[in-house]
């Protein structure tokens, strides 16, 4: 397939050079989907229906279409309705099939099959063993797709429709954060030329997660989904200082953004004098009166403040053109965009609606106190207002320490002022984190199209964290989306997920507990450490064992981690960094252990990493998130008493 269109000649097909261009540039990008995988089969599932209008009655289940020569199907793409199925068919529901089989693969060899035949009495129920085994195949690398283990309830979200916005709350393990990357590459599948005009984004918590997550789309053959994290989004300015925890929220807060639409509107003046526009012999006058109408119409009908300035003198120029009319004269377009670009227009627009900076109008609000009491009263208390303020103003906007909060209240006033373009699809992972304000940056660019939000409320560990979807959903603009639940695991073994769910009744009461559906005795082990030797032995023995181990501490922790296996010769990683066969251990600071996965977790000292935290309810979400970062067996290291709540 990809040699047929490597072969391809548009020399006769296009008519000048630009089509040219456009299709060479296509068929790279076929070629670049089409490419070998290596360790990536094409096919893997199969199956046979007892009944079908279709050609044929089986059907090869892979992550691509692939034809023959002939161009007839060989492997039909797992997203197409045929292959359904294989996804959601049961003893109780065979869908019509009468056999789904499942292949094994051991590095890209074909190493086993398994069988069910669905529409068998006879035959009892069982756990498919190749699903067991692809769930807990060693993870080396960066995340792996999940089509050929995708479960019904991931399915049937996978499967939903464009037009509507989705929220999946899933506890550790559950696979939301597989399931919203496959449901773009779905996504692509059935809406893409929509979606190629409009375009696609997955937003992460952090650059490490990203680069964790970044092969997922291309190994499905999807290479035009743009990855980003909400500081990327908000980059109009350079990000050098921090918030004191009080300020940030605040400054998250969602009544910042009425505090900030005030500001920018206080621009506007009731203009004082008249507008006497000359033509030739004739002076045409707007009354100040009539040019107060204008003003406050346009005010009243709440557009953009740079959209309502690029209007004004239209409407002035309109206003004149009405005199013309009304003289005699017979005015066409041209003469009101002539009369709207008049020097006397001009001025009148720039002392009645100036332009606005938004980073220099932050910098007002967060400099000088009066103007932000004028337009935060009734908004913000005193306090508040005073948590906000800068101690010492800078003296200008390239000199200012702007922290992450400051940039997300210049892209709200950068909203303000000219309409943010919209995507069609956006993912949103780690939703849980998400400040209201942050939530509006990322609903900005959506608001034309859908999302899919991803999140574990149990592991929201910033001072703002999401108390309930649906006020984020409020935030985010997408007030009427779906909120589904993950509550089975496939990844987390069932003694680990027990142990981090002790603390769920003390910081997230009220969630439902995560059911892990793996048995994996002798997974979890807690003992005391007397040395940092003690760690460092932890993981040499993890490491004796295939897969990918990661050390997960306290971040204070991490500098004398990273001298102890250092002075042991034990090589090691920092997250995001992709592992080998020759080095497979990484020291993970608990601030960026969220969203990633290790065959075998060492976790130093739980009391350090609640106690690092501003408050214990964070303390103790910080924790779940490291408990409840592997795959096959977790080991807990505590140099001082573990935290009462884990009993």
């Amino acid at each position: 397939m990809r040699e047929d269109v490597e072969a391809l000649d548009i020399r006769d097909v296009t008519a000048n050079w630009v089509n040219a261009v456009v299709l060479e540039s296509q068929i790279n990008e076929r070629i670049k989907a089409l490419a070998d995988l290596a360790h990536t089969p094409l096919f893997f599932g199969r199956l046979d229906y007892l009944h079908t209008t279709q050609e044929g009655q089986r059907f090869y289940i892979g992550r691509r279409h692939v034809h023959d020569g002939d161009g007839d199907p060989m492997v039909i793409d797992w997203r197409a309705p045929v292959s359904q199925p294989f996804y959601r068919a049961s003893r109780k529901d065979p869908m019509d099939v009468r056999l789904r089989r499942r292949f094994g693969y051991t590095g890209g060899d074909l190493t086993a099959y398994e069988d069910e035949h669905l529409s068998d009495p006879t035959e009892a129920d069982r756990t498919s063993r190749l699903l067991q085994a692809e769930i807990e195949r060693p993870r080396v690398g960066p995340m792996r797709d999940i089509v050929a283990t995708i479960q019904p309830e991931q399915d049937e979200i996978v499967r939903s429709g464009l037009a509507g916005t989705v929220c999946v709350q899933g506890g550790p393990g559950t696979g939301k954060t597989a399931v919203g990357l496959h449901r773009v590459a779905y996504l692509l599948y059935a809406h893409r030329e929509r979606l190629a005009r409009t375009g696609t984004l997955v937003i992460g918590p952090n650059r490490s997660f990203l680069h964790y997550i970044e092969q997922v789309l291309p190994a499905l053959g999807e290479l035009e989904v743009k990855q980003a994290t909400v500081a990327d989004l908000v980059a109009h300015v350079e990000v050098r200082g921090a918030d004191e925890p009080a300020a940030a929220l605040v400054k998250g807060d969602a009544r910042m953004a009425e505090v900030l639409r005030r500001a920018v509107r206080s621009h506007v003046t009731m203009p004082a004098e008249p507008v006497m526009v000359v033509r030739g012999s004739r002076r045409w006058r707007v009354p100040a009166y009539e040019l107060e109408e204008i003003v406050r119409e346009l005010l009243d009908r709440d557009i953009r403040y740079g959209a309502a300035r690029d209007a004004l003198p239209q409407r002035i120029a309109h206003a004149v053109l009405v005199r013309m009319e009304q003289a005699g004269e017979a005015p066409d377009d041209r003469v009101q965009d002539s009369v709207a670009r008049n020097a006397a227009v001009k001025a009148a627009v720039k002392a009645v609606w100036p332009q606005v900076d938004p980073a220099r109008l932050v910098l007002r609000l967060l400099s000088d106190p009066d103007f932000l009491a004028e337009h935060a009263d009734g908004v913000l208390t005193a306090d508040e207002q005073k948590a906000i303020l800068w101690a010492r103003p800078p003296r200008s906007v390239r000199s200012a320490r702007w922290s992450a909060a400051d940039a997300v209240l210049i892209d709200e006033a950068n909203d303000l002022v000219e309409r943010t373009p919209s995507l069609g699809h956006v993912v949103l992972d780690e939703a849980q984190d998400l400040s209201p304000m942050q939530y509006r940056a990322v609903g900005r660019r959506c608001t034309t199209g859908s999302a899919t939000v991803l999140g574990d409320l149990a592991q929201g560990t910033t001072p703002w964290a999401t108390a309930s979807w649906s006020e984020a959903l409020a935030h985010l603009g997408k007030p009427d989306a779906l909120v589904e639940e993950l509550t089975a695991g496939f990844r987390v073994p069932r003694e680990v997920i027990a142990y981090a769910s002790r603390l769920l009744p003390h910081m997230s009461p009220g969630l439902t507990e995560v059911r892990s559906v793996r048995e994996s005795p002798g997974s979890l082990e807690i003992r005391p450490s007397e040395s940092d030797a003690d760690v460092v032995a932890a993981c040499l023995s993890a490491l004796r064992r295939e897969g990918s181990t990661g050390l997960i501490a306290a971040d204070d922790r991490v500098p004398a981690l990273a001298a102890a296996l250092a002075d042991a010769g034990v090589p090691f990683l920092a997250p995001g960094e992709e592992t080998t066969p020759d080095i497979r251990l990484t020291l993970v600071p608990a601030s960026l252990a969220k969203g990633l996965e290790y065959d075998y977790v060492v976790l130093d000292d739980p009391a350090a990493v609640v106690a690092a935290e501003p408050d214990e309810r964070t303390g103790l979400r910080r924790l779940y998130v490291a408990l409840t970062r592997a795959v096959s067996g977790l080991t807990v290291l505590h140099s001082s008493p573990l935290p009462w709540q884990l009993g």
